[in-house]
């Protein structure tokens, strides 16, 4: 017999959300811009561990830049006025005028001319898990897919020629697959690519280079081919600066959005000067490659609800543990596991309230965590606990140092 599909208003990740106690709007506090309860916090860190993790082992220098910014500086990279529409009134300070910033590109590169680098040092990868700030209509605010602020896993590589972005360009492609595949997303179901294109009579919209355009959409198409990838093309869908390959997904209610993407950047080397000294000693413009490797925090958080219909996988879950004693006496035994497993690092919770055992077992199934362990007369006797659950039922007793093993192995693999 088939599992009858959801209806979308079952898996919309702003209902799921209020039911799962996981983030909040108010109007005092302003239109897209939400607030993350201590549940939805969880996820958001084990997501941003995740991800710098990962990062840092693939060689990416992870940094911190301010969420503010000289208006000159978005001038100087062509943000302003090409993104204007998007970005907030400028602040004025001391007679000088600074924005919220809408990306982090200008602060990374000043980061790279802080000082000169040569061939040998190149690709340079700068990280960060950036806070940025988008001006979006009133109309097109939706739950946490489209707000008003939010968390970017953003990154700016430094590459000497054509080739070593190229390459770079791969090696990104690589690690969203890595992380969407650690998340339990598939490839060509769950998301898809679109290379997405300029339009050169456009030059309102974007960079005037022709040759520029038509060499960068090749070198994107063409690395697309030799990986074998499915993908749709899109014209008039680029960056002002550069063409860029999008990895789409669905939300619940059948809206395609872009949830990470990677760019290949042939205009802002020369505006920053973002040079490199060469193999003969001369100075030569580097290329730059734009990319996110899990795109923003809170784009993704609410795909993952609607994927997995807020039952949240152990290593992501808000509570991992719930532990159930079946009555008063059985409640010493039940705070030593509690404590034990809090010790190591497990998310636990401890039901102790006056509802009946039944009422405490459906609440844990209601709030979708992925174990409870039972504490009973019969365990106790066997210095053992019930472990049940959420995906395969009862799994019977073991010892508390088994069910702590088995949740270490789980998290660690992120199954």
């Amino acid at each position: 017999m088939t599992t009858p599909t959801p209806a979308p208003e079952e898996r919309d990740h702003k209902k799921l959300g209020k039911e799962l106690d996981l983030f909040a709007f108010s109007t005092s506090v302003g239109k897209g811009l939400p607030l993350w309860t201590e549940k939805g916090s969880v996820i958001r860190r084990e997501l941003e561990r995740f991800i710098v993790d990962e990062e840092t082992r693939r060689d990416y220098k992870h940094v911190y830049t301010p969420e503010i910014a000289k208006l000159d500086l978005y001038r100087k990279s062509g943000h302003y006025p090409h993104y204007q529409d998007s970005m907030y009134a400028p602040i004025k300070i001391d007679d000088e005028e600074f924005m919220l910033r809408p990306m982090t590109c200008p602060h990374h590169f000043e980061l790279y001319l802080r000082k000169p680098h040569t061939y040998k040092e190149l690709p340079v990868r700068i990280a960060e898990l950036a806070r940025l700030y988008r001006y979006e209509q009133s109309g097109e605010l939706m739950g946490l897919q489209r707000v008003r602020t939010f968390c970017l896993s953003d990154a700016h590589i430094i590459c000497k020629d054509d080739e070593q972005a190229t390459e770079e360009i791969g090696k990104a492609l690589d690690l969203i697959e890595f992380v969407t595949e650690t998340m339990g997303l598939k490839k060509d179901t769950d998301y898809w690519y679109r290379l997405s294109l300029g339009d050169i009579t456009n030059t309102e919209k974007y960079h005037k280079d022709d040759a520029a355009w038509e060499k960068s959409e090749g070198l994107l198409r063409a690395l697309l081919k030799k990986r074998g990838s499915k993908f749709t093309e899109a014209k008039d869908e680029a960056a002002f600066y550069g063409p860029k390959i999008d990895i789409q997904m669905k939300n619940a209610n059948g809206k395609e959005d872009t949830a990470f993407t990677v760019q290949y950047d042939f205009c802002m080397p020369g505006r920053f000067n973002l040079t490199y000294i060469n193999e003969a000693g001369k100075e030569e413009l580097a290329r730059v490659v734009h990319r996110s490797s899990v795109g923003a925090i809170e784009r993704i958080i609410a795909f993952l609800i609607e994927k997995y219909m807020g039952a949240f996988p152990l290593w992501l879950s808000p509570v991992q543990v719930k532990i159930i004693p079946i009555d008063e006496q059985h409640q010493a035994e039940a705070k030593k596991v509690y404590t034990m497993l809090r010790e190591a690092q497990i998310r636990c919770e401890l039901s102790l309230g006056n509802e009946g055992f039944g009422k405490k077992v459906r609440a844990a199934k209601v709030e979708k965590i992925p174990y409870f362990i039972i504490i009973g007369d019969k365990d106790i006797a066997a210095q053992k606990v019930t472990l049940e659950s959420r995906d395969s039922g009862n799994l019977g007793q073991m010892s508390a140092e088994e069910v702590l093993e088995k949740l270490n192995k789980e998290i660690r693999e992120k199954k």
